[in-house]
């Protein structure tokens, strides 16, 4: 109605009466494809995100104009492996040192992986006092990373402070959530929030490892890819008729990862086509379970394009040919941005914690840009530049371990403590009120995966979420 009406969260937004909340069907698809509703779609049909490096223009005729003022370009300087390296290091030391300019208490967050790592050996290099890190664990053991948090601490001799998440922390769900302001299917916004809760008792700003993954390819997704590249030079009649069924065959671990999990996962993926091989480990949701989970809202839309339009648009507009930096220019085009960093923002900000990435410093960002992607990937080394740059600052078993993610136990906990919650959220009667699901696809889901012949829990936790997210948001 020739208004326009902004804000940096939706729940502001949401006061104006001239915003209806009806949910978007194409979003609610995204999300429940990726766990996270990509830029410029908003979870509500009549709300738009501008993308990162955006502005926009409004004339006084009311025309709009969307403008780019940021992107990532790929060059590569010709430099020397050591050379990129010693040059890294320098970057990565002023952009720590930059934002260590604070008048409040400064502290960091150490997971014991490379980057969060990185981050604190740089910071005590300047700093005149002990770091001030901390670190959150879990009981289940496949899950807890706190001894390489440890090491770190104790090479540099920080003030290290620990938490130990359990189930009843769960009871932050609602609460989550609602600070979310749109459903987000990232397991890991508890230790997210509760390490920035436990953080705030001691500083009001950390610095953190985020982006680090993005820009050197440390995840095992680009290994995987590497390996696909491989599994397709297999027969057809091998690959379809006998590792394919015999992986469906295989039982859910209890474990974070390992063999079986990571073959199920592998082979579930192959039946993507080559531009979606490495975005296929974050899909949780295919085409043929769409077609039997959605329900009557849900029918108009195009399951078999709509949800991957935005990952190959940002594929195509990549200005690199080669395929490995492709890859990362998408994941920070939208993993990084519309998951990771919302996340961060909207967990930290929750316990009034202010966090700061280094690893995004667009110089730091736009040097990772030239180092050629040989020096990233190294066969099935990740993060090869980086970890051989940091190699003097940490312990070799810190430089040498591999990505382990920060997530929670959650399959295991909606067998248990979120088993109710789940239950109530996703119970028949308010699954058929709302028309989005089908019911009964969502019972067989509930069943197999408390039985424990199938891992659901992808597909359940992000059902629960929007679930709770309608309760709190469209009632």
């Amino acid at each position: 109605n020739d208004r326009l009406v902004f804000g940096s969260e939706l729940k502001s937004l949401l006061q104006s009466q001239h915003v209806p909340r009806r949910v978007s069907p194409e979003a609610l698809d995204l999300y429940l494809t990726y766990e996270y509703v990509p830029a410029p779609h908003t979870i509500f049909a009549d709300i738009k995100k501008l993308p990162a490096g955006h502005s926009l223009l409004i004339r006084r005729d009311g025309k709009t104009e969307l403008r780019r003022y940021w992107d990532l370009h790929f060059r590569e300087n010709g430099y020397h492996a050591a050379e990129l390296q010693q040059g890294l290091v320098d970057l990565l030391q002023d952009a720590v040192k930059i934002r260590l300019m604070s008048d409040v208490p400064l502290g960091a967050f150490l997971s014991g992986g490379i980057d969060s790592s990185c981050i604190v050996a740089l910071m005590a290099r300047v700093m005149d006092q002990p770091v001030k890190t901390f670190s959150i664990g879990f009981e289940e053991g496949s899950y807890n990373e706190l001894e390489y948090a440890r090491a770190i601490a104790k090479h540099y001799k920080t003030d290290h402070k620990e938490f130990i998440l359990r189930p009843n922390a769960l009871e932050l769900t609602e609460k989550l959530v609602k600070h979310l302001d749109e459903p987000l299917g990232d397991f890991s916004i508890f230790p997210t929030y509760l390490v920035s809760k436990m953080a705030r008792e001691h500083v009001t700003v950390v610095l953190s490892g985020d982006g680090g993954d993005e820009l050197f390819a440390g995840y095992d997704t680009y290994v995987a890819d590497w390996m696909y590249r491989k599994y397709r030079m297999l027969p057809s009649f091998l690959r379809h008729g006998l590792v394919q069924p015999f992986a469906r065959l295989l039982p859910p671990t209890e474990k974070k990862k390992g063999p079986i999990n990571k073959i199920k996962r592998f082979v579930e993926g192959t039946q993507y086509p080559e531009d979606l091989q490495h975005v296929r480990w974050m899909i949780f949701l295919a085409e043929q379970e769409k077609q039997q989970l959605y329900g009557e809202a849900l029918h108009n839309i195009d399951i078999r394009r709509g949800a991957h339009d935005f990952i190959r648009s940002h594929f195509q507009n990549a200005d690199s040919q080669d395929y490995l930096n492709r890859q990362l220019y998408v994941d920070i085009k939208t993993y990084l941005c519309d998951d990771i960093m919302v996340k961060v923002d909207r967990m930290s900000m929750a316990a009034s914690l202010e966090a700061r990435a280094p690893f995004l410093d667009y110089r730091v960002v736009e040097y990772a840009a030239t180092i050629p992607s040989a020096l990233k990937l190294q066969g099935q080394q990740t993060k090869w530049i980086l970890k051989e740059a940091m190699k003097g600052l940490l312990p070799p078993p810190i430089v040498k371990r591999g990505k382990e993610g920060f997530s929670i136990p959650i399959k295991n906990w909606l067998k248990e403590e979120l088993r109710p919650m789940m239950l109530e959220v996703l119970s028949p009667a308010r699954l058929k009120r709302d028309g989005f699901f089908n019911a009964e696809y969502v019972q067989r889901l509930i069943d197999e995966h408390l039985a424990g012949a199938e891992n659901h829990s992808h597909r359940l936790w992000a059902l629960t979420v929007f679930g709770i997210w309608r309760e709190q948001y469209l009632t």
